[in-house]
């Protein structure tokens, strides 16, 4: 059994490494497909290998996704809101740097998760009811927040009110697989690619250096990632996207340390999603319901077992990334940029209709065209996000 759960750790890393730097390549397909083929390995195999597979995947996923987030600008519902700090960042050289942050939150959010886990687990049964009741209450007034921060405060509205609304269509079109893909591609990926293709952007010769953070703000981040972490890990529709929007209306943060924040709560939510299986038995993330499928009769101590796991691989997940970021980063200057992201912006036509159907291109169309209005108006892209917060908040109103 040890050496199965090993082997299964390892391609865990190997899939989640590929998810991760491939745009487009989900793990919930991987899962998904895992499933369907569940019957087969099971005649060689336990369900906790095949859990161990999964969360191994996942764990090594949160680390690896932001390299082609960065870099190209390719990205996901999880790394959306790291795109505009790590693109600016990578224009300036410091590509490297923005991934080496990314990563610092990633591991110690695995490292957080582990250790306020027993806490959610004893408390959260109690207070989860509640916590359903207010939460439409909660993201209201972020938004409202949020946009009270901004200058231009009608367009605001309006940004947030377009990108809600398109949200809502996109995500009960039941015609459209993973709908979560053509919006985010389309509001923080096409729409910033373009940009870059019209405006001829070149990247500078990269650094391969750190960018200095001070300890204390950064503690003080990884703190308000608790917190916001904690707030959306247990509820329905509501995930690191949301976890770092809640933390934005919170406290201003500066763009450096926002890129450790989006790790960090990007694990912890990952993490506390298979808390809330055990804890309240419901599921709060797509690799979570698998592992549900997979353990039915989730124990504590395969809870435990499966934090081991991500632990071993947030460790390794270190190393990986930081060599694929070493690697973007010696050979990004050396390649077009612009027809790089012309090159992007055609991956991302091809694999729309693929992975979400036809009809998801016109949710591509449509997310590109709020992304580019946003950028001309010149507001920020996190009001975008009401792509995500206003079906939230409908959803716990109605």
């Amino acid at each position: 059994m040890i050496e199965q759960i090993f082997i299964a750790l390892f391609l865990g890393i190997v899939a989640g490494t590929l998810t991760g730097i491939f745009p487009g390549i989900h793990i919930n397909l991987v899962a998904t497909l895992l499933f369907i083929t569940s019957a087969f390995f099971l005649q060689f195999t336990s369900p906790i290998v095949l859990a161990v597979f999964i969360i191994s995947m996942a764990i090594m996923h949160t680390f690896a996704d932001f390299v082609p987030s960065i870099f190209l600008g390719a990205p996901n519902e999880d790394t959306a809101l790291s795109v505009l700090p790590g693109h600016r960042l990578l224009l300036e050289g410091n590509g490297y740097g923005a991934i080496k942050l990314t990563t610092i939150g990633c591991f110690f959010g695995v490292l957080i998760a582990l250790a306020i886990s027993p806490f959610f687990i004893v408390v959260m049964p109690y207070i989860y009811p509640f916590l359903a009741k207010i939460m439409a209450f909660i993201l209201i007034a972020i938004v409202m927040i949020l946009i009270l921060k901004e200058e231009k405060k009608m367009w605001a509205i309006i940004i947030f009110l377009i990108s809600g609304i398109l949200g809502v269509s996109t995500l009960n079109l039941m015609v459209i697989k993973q709908p979560l893909f053509p919006l985010f591609s389309g509001l923080f990926g096409t729409s910033l690619l373009l940009i870059s293709f019209f405006q001829n952007v070149k990247i500078p010769m990269q650094r391969i250096k750190d960018i200095k953070i001070g300890k204390k703000k950064t503690i003080g981040i990884l703190g308000l990632s608790i917190l916001s972490s904690s707030l959306v890990s247990f509820l329905p529709g509501v995930g690191s996207s949301q976890a770092a929007v809640i933390s934005s209306a919170i406290k201003k943060i500066d763009e450096n340390l926002f890129l450790v924040l989006v790790g960090a709560v990007n694990t912890i939510v990952m993490c506390l999603s298979f808390v809330a299986l055990y804890a309240i038995q419901k599921p709060r993330s797509g690799i979570a319901v698998f592992v549900g499928k997979f353990l039915p009769y989730f124990t504590e101590q395969q809870l435990w077992l499966l934090f081991a796991v991500a632990l071993i691989v947030s460790g390794i997940a270190v190393f990986i990334t930081l060599i694929f970021a070493r690697l973007f980063a010696k050979r990004i200057m050396k390649i077009n940029y612009k027809w790089l992201c012309f090159a992007i912006i055609i991956l991302l036509i091809i694999l729309t209709p693929i992975i979400s159907g036809w009809l998801a291109l016109l949710v591509l169309v449509a997310a590109t065209a709020t992304g580019l209005v946003t950028n001309i108006i010149g507001i920020k892209k996190i009001h975008m996000m009401g792509a995500l917060l206003l079906p939230v908040i409908l959803y716990y109103l109605f």
